[in-house]
């Protein structure tokens, strides 16, 4: 099997960049393992933190290549939804338990509804002011609307974090799945590279599977689409359904937007056509 592609970019076109399967598995990771992998976490960013400094860290986490290999190096050495999960999971944990300048909000299933109040006991924890907070929650909130919604690919978000520095920096990393398909698909989000939540939003994007037909409102060549989608739903719903009412009703003919004598003179060349044949 060909494995698909790993694409990154930043605000701009994603690159192919790398590979690995990231099939949708169910079931619980052991503990034993869960517990190795956050005491290897801890070790691991101590060391990435004080090299690198908390902004590379998140930049790291936004590479799907390296957040790929960072699951394997803690002990999740096979590709799958886990990967991302659970990772994700053991990171949290030892950035709990280490002062380090960085501390995730989110996780799997319920624990991604309680990010907007983990993230306002991270802004207590680093001194944030109420602003900088309702704007970490706001980052948050669209990550999540633009992946389920914007980006109409199959997959329904199910796992949402956000990593957050001391600086207010930020990096998402969120993954949806796809029953039919036993699929997921990983999305990755960087503060200091995003210029535009609602265009080419993304620092890279992981999937098992590649879909033809994927309707992406964030691409580049879907600005005319959100203009016109903002445009529509400004001049309200009841026009929008009366639109939708008359296209659906009835083609309307060109001769309908002509002079009344073109449309004769056009109607009795027809008829000699066909008295001719």
């Amino acid at each position: 099997m060909v494995s698909p592609p790993i694409l990154c970019g930043a605000g701009r076109r994603l690159r192919r960049v790398g590979s690995a399967d990231l099939r949708l598995h169910s079931g619980y990771a052991p503990s034993w393992l869960v517990g190795r992998m956050i005491c290897l976490a801890g070790s691991i960013f101590a060391v990435m933190v004080d090299e690198y400094g908390p902004r590379k860290v998140l930049a790291r986490l936004s590479d799907p290549m390296f957040f790929q290999a960072l699951s394997n190096v803690l002990g999740f050495d096979w590709d799958s939804s886990g990967s991302t999960t659970v990772t994700c999971h053991a990171v949290k944990q030892a950035l709990m338990g280490a002062d380090l300048g960085i501390r995730a909000a989110g996780g799997k299933g319920r624990y991604s509804h309680m990010a907007p109040t983990e993230i306002d006991g991270i802004g207590e924890a680093f001194h944030f002011s109420p602003e900088e907070r309702a704007r970490l929650r706001y980052s948050s909130r669209m990550a999540a609307k633009v992946d389920n919604s914007a980006v109409q690919d199959g997959y329904q978000l199910y796992h949402h974090m956000i990593f957050i520095s001391r600086d207010g920096d930020w990096t998402v990393v969120q993954q949806g799945m796809n029953p039919d398909y036993k699929a997921a698909r990983r999305y990755h989000w960087l503060s200091t590279d995003l210029r535009s939540f609602a265009e080419e939003p993304h620092q890279g994007i992981i999937g098992e599977r590649v879909h033809e037909r994927v309707l992406d409102m964030t691409a580049d060549g879907s600005r005319e689409a959100r203009k016109i989608s903002v445009e529509l739903v400004r001049e309200g719903v009841h026009r929008l359904k009366r639109l939708i009412a008359e296209a659906a009703g009835r083609q309307r003919l060109l001769t309908e937007w002509l002079p009344e004598s073109m449309a004769e003179a056009k109607a009795e060349a027809k008829a000699e056509d066909e008295a001719e044949a």
